[in-house]
């Protein structure tokens, strides 16, 4: 139960604030949601004990208006802020905030989450912790520079923001001229997707698997991992299935990032639940991406092979509570797997905003649905276009798969289009089954996109 913040301002929607809510209830809290005039009907705002509007639908108007959000917890008397992922999660400006009016911020530090966030800071910390990383530079300005140093790492190289996110600011160039043309469109990219056009220049592992391990850090300075979570089922570098264990490492791999994750944790003064991302190669050489400060969308896989709580555990931790858990004590069982059920069209995934006709959700031993939907709710175009994650559990993977065709079959969703099609195809796909799929596999043959 929690003992010293009771009252939590949950500053998201849709599915993240509905698992928020939950947890904050079984814990013995008060939940306080906000809303904007877009969310106007979005369940969570009637799930939560106090609900208040913070602005228009726009979402730099209302849940990235930080003002609006403070005036929304000095209204409700909160005394903490659940982030979720999106939005102000990551934002370190929102967190000094709190951390200044004493609101505890449901996540690390600010000066945390600063460092991590920033790219090129995260792989110098990376280095210095001998965490492996991706043979690069330190963020560049000048096209002579960016030449220089690629010139050295070799082609094929990336462009990546280096206060990034999401696959924006983000290019890979094969050559000198592709270089030229490319950084002025990574740099304005960064610049109006992050406020910042700083880029730098790393060497492009081609057709990589991309592996994160899930940590868990309390105040104390115990920092465990919850295993890992192979992530590359991407459609420009966005996920959209997720399944734990991965079928392609093995369990040395598995201990060594498991290992290293920790270790980057350490090194950072990381608290609460984050994720560290790696991508290996086909050789299973693994290199630190970047270490994401808060909950990931497809933290239920490993909820459910490890049965362990993290939305809890970052309720617990911020209430200044020790992990209980010792890392011996993880012990993966079976298999699971996670869907993204997006309104998007299968095909070309165009964001498919309507309203729901008809809903019937998939159940059974061992599924799980984390929704925010119901029958005539209508998605609105202004946001993140997930509906749903469907995540499915077997003994074996080839259990978890057949238990996943025969769920997304029993997912009704009418009005609108959605991803399902596109996931009963994957799961037919001889290298998903195989496990041998990369973070290329969508992008190459269903979008038809040179990689």
């Amino acid at each position: 139960m929690l003992k010293k913040i009771k009252r939590i301002l949950i500053a998201n929607r849709g599915e993240i604030a509905v698992r928020a809510i939950r947890s904050i209830k079984e814990l013995g809290g008060e939940s306080i949601a906000v809303y904007s005039e877009g969310d106007k009907d979005c369940i969570h705002k009637d799930l939560a004990d106090i609900s208040v509007c913070i602005g228009p639908a726009n979402a730099t108007k209302s849940y990235l208006n930080i003002p609006a959000l403070l005036s929304a917890i000095d209204l409700t008397h909160a005394d903490a802020v659940y982030p979720g992922y999106g939005f102000l999660a990551e934002n370190p400006t929102f967190a000094a905030i709190c951390e200044r009016s004493n609101i505890k911020f449901i996540g690390p530090s600010s000066e945390t989450i600063k460092l991590t966030g920033d790219k090129a800071q995260a792989r110098e910390a990376a280095k210095k912790a001998g965490v492996p990383i991706i043979p690069g530079s330190p963020p560049v300005e000048e096209l002579k520079e960016a030449l220089e140093i690629s010139s050295e790492i070799g082609y094929p190289v990336l462009i990546k923001a280096a206060a990034g996110g999401g696959g924006r600011g983000m290019r890979v160039a094969h050559n000198e001229q592709e270089l030229a043309r490319l950084l002025p469109l990574a740099q304005r990219e960064a610049e109006s997707s992050f406020g910042d056009r700083r880029v730098y220049i790393e060497k492009f592992i081609e057709n990589p698997k991309h592996i994160e391990i899930q940590i868990l850090a309390d105040e104390f300075g115990n920092v465990i991992h919850l295993g890992e979570r192979e992530c590359s089922v991407q459609r420009r570098h966005q996920k959209l299935i997720e399944e734990s264990p991965s079928p392609f490492i093995d369990e040395k791999i598995r201990r060594e990032m498991g290992e290293a994750a920790v270790k980057f944790a350490k090194a950072v003064n990381f608290t609460g639940a984050g994720t560290v991302e790696f991508i290996v190669d086909k050789n299973k050489n693994f290199y630190f991406i970047e270490m994401n400060g808060r909950i990931q969308v497809e933290h239920p896989v490993t909820e459910m092979v490890t049965g362990v709580d993290i939305v809890s555990w970052q309720l617990k931790i911020a209430d200044g509570q020790k992990l209980t858990i010792k890392q011996e004590e993880i012990k993966p069982n079976g298999h699971a797997i996670e869907f993204r059920i997006n309104a998007e069209d299968p095909i070309s995934f165009v964001p498919q905003p309507g309203k729901i006709e008809k809903l019937y959700l998939p159940g059974g031993y061992g599924v799980r649905v984390d929704t925010h939907i119901y029958q005539g709710y209508t998605i609105p175009p202004y946001y993140d276009s997930l509906m749903a994650k469907l995540i499915v559990w077997g003994k074996t993977r080839e259990e978890a798969i057949e238990r996943g065709k025969r769920a997304l079959k029993e997912f009704i969703i009418e009005g609108l289009k959605t991803t399902i099609p596109f996931h009963l195809k994957m799961l037919e796909h001889p290298e998903f089954i195989k496990g041998t799929y990369t973070t290329s596999l969508v992008d190459k043959e269903f979008l038809g996109i040179k990689v």
